[in-house]
């Protein structure tokens, strides 16, 4: 493989890897909310205390869970090539403690609060900070109540400018780990296609934009991941 510009996408599937729940019964629900009820504005502003709950649960889960073969892969990958950007939906830290530097977590990150009053984010991951009761900023001469540093349903997901750059400019387009149902990260492999890089599936089952591929592989990530990054890396010329 020649010096290239790499763009992945990685999604939940890479993550259920590491054992990350979706935080929902047999009956999509959660605590009798339906998941969707507690991540929206709306919904923060109806009943934060539910809103706050719910993240915070997950906020707690980083702690139980480590990244896997893929995360370890892709850092990897990284490594080897000078310009490959990694793009993830998902919220959890997983890729940077693989060893991956600059993610752009386009729905935010479960680490990072926000603070209502200013904008500003700060990491909050201490013992004190995993409980359900609010947190304060401490950016705010007067601090100001913390929320979850997360893209809702209805927001615009974070740095899309500099992810289409990205994808409109890439020779390879490599997904890991997505259904293919969430937008705009599900359009991004037709915005390679138009740009026609070589775009390349890894997923564990075909999702519903599979036909949109160029290659594709399916089985674990954590499986296929480290082999297909070899290859890749060795074929560099």
């Amino acid at each position: 493989m020649t010096e290239k510009r790499i763009v992945v996408l990685t999604g939940a599937g890479i993550s259920a890897e590491s054992g990350v729940r979706t935080f929902r019964d047999n009956n999509g629900l959660w605590e009798e909310h339906a998941v969707e009820d507690v991540a929206t504005p709306r919904a923060w502003l109806r009943d934060a205390g539910v809103v706050w709950r719910f993240y915070q649960a997950r906020r707690r889960q980083l702690l139980e869970v480590e990244p896997n073969g893929a995360h370890v892969a892709l850092a990897n990958l990284q490594s080897k090539f000078e310009h490959v950007t990694l793009v993830t939906q998902n919220v959890d830290d997983l890729h940077e403690r693989g060893g991956s530097t600059e993610v752009i977590h386009m729905h935010g990150e479960l680490r990072t609060l926000r603070c209502e009053a200013s904008g500003r984010n700060e990491v909050r991951m201490q013992t004190q900070d995993l409980a359900d009761d609010f947190l304060f900023c401490t950016c705010c001469e007067l601090p100001s109540r913390l929320r979850p540093d997360i893209v809702w349903f209805g927001e615009v997901p974070m740095q899309m400018s500099e992810i289409y750059n990205a994808v409109e400019s890439c020779d390879l387009f490599i997904v890991v780990g997505s259904s293919g149902h969430v937008y705009p990260a599900a359009n991004l492999v037709h915005a390679a296609n138009q740009n026609g890089a070589h775009t390349v599936l890894v997923n564990l089952e075909h999702p519903i934009n599979a036909d949109a591929f160029k290659e594709i592989h399916i089985g674990k990530a954590g499986e296929l991941l480290p082999r297909l990054v070899e290859e890749w890396t060795s074929n560099r010329s």
